[in-house]
């Protein structure tokens, strides 16, 4: 099979060297170009003085957008700081590609994790020794990327292959975020009266998008569920009808259930990114070569009670049904799938981080995922932290800081006797609590509600 995402040609070129970012107190920080799956890629390389190969994390970049220039990839300020301070090197790779090309994400930081010590030394003449050691940790796409680099399917396919001693992802997509941004927009054209309309209609019957990405018109399906603000903008706290508090049910549902924070990140520019994604053909904008996307078998809630009441199974009836299929991400010879699958099937400790109120990459794929690592008998080795924060990865400094401390300590430790904290996320009444998220999020964001002291 081919697809469009094999047609696309990307270009990286590294900025001036006046313009490349500065290395933190204590360290050096290199640049460079190298070969990737799709084409070249850039790396960022910073060190701590004095390390001589005493570990490298691997950090994965979040989503490039859809444009064919590639840029450095850097991870935030308080992320770099902590890992710097604790001794260790980062690398991250532009990825040879943008668009949601999770694959390339995989294959190329895994080939720079095993040569960027060569690559130093040829861009540079400094040798350092090898790692010896290798971690990963990244957010959202770069989240996949990290919890998808050390399950077992994609540590067995990949063409450079890292034995990785521990995984950070943070804020992590995986193949559930496609499977939401069908689903939502389905359920918002069946609630509104657009639901006997072909899907291809959707991006003109749910308004007008700014360059930039926020919704500025709503359009006739966005006006029949939800008032508007003074300027025409939706208000997205302020159902219109039955209809519209359903949709807040059921997309609350379908991102991890009740819980706080959900509805801050409901009321959004979150709202405009996910449903400027609708109307795709499920195809992922050209990384399939099929529709991977159907929901033949979503069962979709309002309500929380053991069985579905009589108006949703009538509203279960009349929505239309998509049939993925079968052979749009399939296992490949030559690497990992276009879409590599986060299955839960782990060897190492697995620390993870995620905010209750993104409406854009959902808690619920905290939840997926711990249910799948049960399945694989691993959950003993993953621990996961909720933060009362509304949006993406909006995680602050101090968060950071912790989940660093405590994923280095454990990795380095007794699996067992160093095993961190971190939170419930499969009990719904614990999740449901009004102070869940407190335990592990570090200052208080505005408007939220406060925390016990």
């Amino acid at each position: 099979m081919t697809r469009e995402h094999d047609e696309r040609s990307f270009t990286a070129e590294l900025p001036a060297a006046t313009d490349r970012p500065s290395a933190l107190s204590g360290a050096d920080i290199y640049f460079g170009k190298y070969d990737g799956l799709q084409g070249d890629a850039l790396y960022a390389f910073e060190v701590p003085d004095g390390w001589d190969g005493d570990g490298l994390i691997m950090w994965t970049r979040g989503y490039g957008g859809e444009n064919l220039e590639l840029g450095l990839s850097m991870p935030g300020a308080a992320w770099r700081q902590a890992v710097i301070d604790a001794g260790y090197a980062w690398a991250a790779s532009s990825y040879s590609a943008n668009w949601y090309d999770a694959r390339a994400g995989i294959e190329d930081t895994n080939k720079l994790a095993l040569n960027v010590v060569e690559y130093v030394e040829r861009d540079y003449g400094e040798r350092f020794s090898t790692p010896g050691q290798y971690l990963i940790s990244g957010a959202s796409l770069g989240g996949h990327v990290a919890a998808a680099s050390v399950d077992r399917e994609n540590m067995e396919r990949t063409q450079f292959k890292v034995d990785y001693a521990g995984a950070a992802p943070l804020c992590q997509s995986e193949q559930n975020q496609f499977q939401w941004l069908g689903d939502y927009p389905r359920v918002m054209m069946e609630l509104s009266g657009y639901g006997n309309e072909d899907y291809s209609s959707f991006p003109e019957l749910v308004g007008t998008f700014h360059p930039q990405g926020p919704l500025i018109q709503p359009g006739p399906m966005v006006n029949a569920l939800f008032d508007q603000k003074a300027g025409g903008l939706p208000d997205w706290s302020s159902p219109k009808s039955i209809e519209g508090q359903r949709l807040m049910a059921i997309a609350e549902n379908l991102t991890g259930g009740e819980r706080p924070i959900f509805e801050f990140g409901f009321d959004s520019v979150l709202q405009s990114i996910v449903l400027g994604t609708g109307g795709s053909a499920g195809d992922i904008n050209g990384i399939l070569a099929r529709n991977g996307y159907g929901n033949e078998d979503q069962v979709y809630r309002w309500t929380n009670g053991p069985q579905p009441t009589a108006e949703e199974i009538e509203f279960n009836e009349r929505i239309a049904r998509v049939s993925a299929d079968p052979d749009a991400n399939p296992l490949r010879e030559d690497g990992v799938r276009w879409i590599p699958l986060v299955n839960g099937d782990f060897d190492v400790p697995v620390l993870t981080m995620h905010t209750l109120g993104d409406f854009y990459v959902p808690f619920r794929h905290q939840q997926l995922y711990r249910e799948r690592a049960r399945e694989n008998g691993n959950d003993n080795l993953l621990v996961q932290r909720a933060i009362r924060a509304p949006s993406h990865c909006d995680f602050s400094a101090g968060e950071y800081q912790a989940l660093i401390d405590d994923w280095l300590t454990w990795v380095n430790g007794d699996v067992v006797a160093d095993k961190p904290e971190g939170d419930e996320v499969l009990d719904p009444v614990v999740v449901a609590d009004d102070d869940y998220g407190c335990r592990f999020t570090v200052g208080q964001r505005p408007g939220l509600p406060a925390c016990p002291l």
